[in-house]
């Protein structure tokens, strides 16, 4: 075999070998989604973390876990938006954490 053909096939194999790791089956991990759904928390109270939702995402989040006349929101220091809103006709005040979780206030 000629220099240049061990050449290939040894860059050949060397190419091959990280696609077949990457292949291996992810495992199981703690089940937290990054962003939950509208309609599922995994906290019942927010969770402190980086929020890469702007004010408008906050909003819509909150509209779809049921509440109307979304009013003064605002991020804090732990990344949690947090404003006012109304559900079932009573004001609340309310919050949006990193993954997504809307609560009212407790």
């Amino acid at each position: 075999m000629s220099r240049s053909a061990v050449l290939a096939a040894t860059l050949l194999l060397l190419a091959v070998a990280p696609a077949g790791a990457q292949s291996q089956p992810a495992q199981s991990g703690p089940g937290n989604n990054a962003v939950n759904s509208a309609d599922q928390n995994n906290s019942n109270a927010p969770v402190a973390g980086r929020n890469s939702f702007t004010e408008g995402q906050a909003k819509s989040r909150i509209e779809a876990a049921g509440y109307s006349n979304v009013s003064g929101l605002q991020k804090d220091n732990e990344g949690v938006w947090r404003g006012k809103a109304d559900k079932a006709g009573t004001k609340a005040d309310v919050s949006v954490d990193f993954q997504g979780n809307v609560n009212p206030a407790k």
